[in-house]
């Protein structure tokens, strides 16, 4: 794990670039009746895009590696992430596919999905392959393990510095883990890496322990409206969420990856690391939208 304080960081990101169309509606209709829209945003989304624009914002270098169709969209989408600062040069565009379309219909501070993600939209062990350099100078890797397992492997395999996993993968959980530094999960997510039910904190922390048994050093997992628990080496962290009301959850994970990232790369201690991370999702869920500025970010309070 990193230690020491750098004041430059290099963090990679493996993971899906999409374009959100969010709609805040005051009702889901029932079939056959209608809603009207109150709001509605078009932005740059995905896990991905979000976690690497995250980690900009909080002074680290980012570089994205990805997949945008060969359409308007996706060329949009290339300029927006690089306006927003993420270098670009491992996104693929790939031929003969349309962009993946996310559409969010918020109502009620929750969510429902409409995706519309081509298979050629995901990354693959090629794609990784041919961004071998990006992955070996970063000094953390982020792979969103919504991407094929075979692409998060050779992601992992390619990292030379710290390695992040995000949410639970399809497939080669063994290797993944065992290569990782730092595993975050929501509660669907560590239920389906543990294969226990996870009720309340305490739960969170005897799953946590499971799971830096299979190889991370930082286990961080969600209990569901009440805390992020982090576990590391003999110690734990119970850390309450922040107080903001909930707009829209969508964003709040990606969030907390991208400062979890930055404060553990810049050698903050787990819990420290846990704090800054709730407070940035507790940022995330105050809007409709996975779109955060993180920038000026401060940790949550210790509460001892």
């Amino acid at each position: 794990m990193a230690t020491g304080y750098r004041s430059t960081m290099r963090i990679a990101v493996v993971g899906q670039i999409a374009r959100d169309l969010v709609l805040t509606v005051p009702e889901v209709p029932e079939p056959g009746g209608r809603a009207v829209v109150g709001e509605r945003r078009e932005m740059l989304g995905g896990k991905g895009s979000n976690i690497a624009r995250g980690t900009r914002q909080l002074g680290a270098t980012a570089a994205l590696v990805g997949v945008v169709g060969d359409d308007r969209e996706g060329r949009l989408l290339v300029e927006r992430l690089d306006a927003d600062g993420v270098a670009t040069t491992a996104v693929v565009c790939r031929e003969g596919s349309r962009t993946a379309l996310i559409v969010d219909v918020v109502c009620d501070g929750e969510y429902r999905y409409l995706m519309d993600i081509p298979t050629a939209t995901l990354v693959t062990a090629q794609d990784v392959r041919a961004a071998a350099a990006t992955l070996a100078g970063a000094d953390a890797v982020v792979v969103q393990l919504e991407q094929p397992a075979e692409a998060a492997l050779a992601a992992v395999r390619a990292a030379s510095g710290l390695v992040v996993l995000d949410g639970a993968p399809d497939g080669r959980a063994a290797e993944l883990l065992a290569a990782a530094d730092a595993v975050r999960a929501d509660h669907g997510e560590a239920e389906a890496l543990t294969g226990r039910s996870i009720t309340g904190t305490d739960a969170a922390v005897r799953a946590g322990r499971e799971l830096l048994a299979r190889g991370p050093s930082v286990v961080a997992l969600e209990v569901p409206g009440e805390a992020n628990v982090l576990t590391w080496g003999e110690d734990s962290a119970v850390i309450p969420l922040t107080d903001e009301e909930v707009v829209d959850p969508t964003g709040g994970g990606d969030a907390f990856v991208a400062a979890l990232t930055v404060a553990l790369v810049r050698g903050d201690d787990p819990e420290d690391a846990g704090r800054l991370a709730t407070a940035a999702a507790g940022r995330a869920v105050r809007h409709p939208g996975g779109r955060t500025d993180l920038t000026g970010l401060s940790p949550v309070p210790s509460r001892h």
